[in-house]
């Protein structure tokens, strides 16, 4: 009985024994924290240099796509701050600025690092003119008037509708292929059924409403090669010459 304890003994002190894996050494927990804030600190600094400070702020602001405004006239209606911030620049904002500029159909706001705001835009493109006394007042594909220049462009045609017709009647412009469209001297029409196209040669074509376009303007080309000046394609399928 003894003997067995004995041998016992070692074993159960062995297992009591220290193992000498203790945890971190003060040091080493020092170090950690130590580096853990340096890490910190320098992240801190990243955040407060890039939302906070000129270091990434607006340093240039590119103009791209302009063709009859100017880059400036862009710039001061972007109203883009020098040294804001670009992480904290408010592209939607700076939009909206510029699309207020009735020349402006659309525009993309970008940011480019270090410190560039890129603006892309896309003018208004006329597709007729409506002559009043003030000048001839530029029209684009939705019917908007957006700017006035003193002379008429030779290369457009007058519109000469009533409110009631000249959506239809700019639809029918922009949709004719542009071997017609030259020819177009004006355009009339007091609601959207009855739209009339005055053609050089003292031609008319009577179009009706605006749809079936691209159908009309097939027709229309054929019933051209015709004697007459009155091309009636208001019912393409029944098209008269007179």
């Amino acid at each position: 009985m003894s003997t067995q304890t004995a041998r016992h003994r070692p074993a159960t002190a062995q297992r009591r024994r220290p193992s000498g894996r203790g945890g971190p050494s003060r040091r080493t927990v020092l170090r950690r924290r130590a580096v853990a804030v340096l890490v910190l600190v320098a992240v801190t600094a990243v955040v407060v240099a890039v939302w906070f400070t000129p270091l990434l702020g607006v340093r240039e602001v590119e103009v791209l796509g302009t063709a009859d405004l100017t880059a400036d006239q862009v710039r001061a209606a972007a109203a883009v701050e020098p040294g804001t911030p670009l992480v904290r620049l408010d592209v939607e904002r700076v939009a909206e600025r510029v699309r207020a500029l009735p020349r402006v159909a659309a525009v993309a706001v970008e940011r480019s690092l270090p410190g560039t705001v890129r603006l892309t835009v896309q003018e208004r493109k006329p597709v007729a003119v409506v002559v009043r006394g003030d000048g001839a007042h530029l029209v684009d594909a939705t019917g908007l008037d957006y700017a006035v220049v003193p002379q008429a462009p030779g290369s457009l045609p007058e519109l000469k509708a009533e409110p009631a017709g000249t959506p239809a009647a700019v639809a029918v412009v922009t949709g004719l292929p542009e071997e017609l469209r030259r020819e177009v001297l004006t355009v009339s029409a007091t609601t959207g059924a009855d739209v009339k196209l005055a053609l050089t040669g003292g031609r008319e074509v009577r179009w009706g409403s605006a749809a079936d376009t691209p159908r009309k303007a097939a027709v229309v080309q054929v019933l051209m090669t015709r004697e007459g000046t009155v091309f009636d394609v208001s019912s393409p399928e029944l098209p008269a010459v007179s």
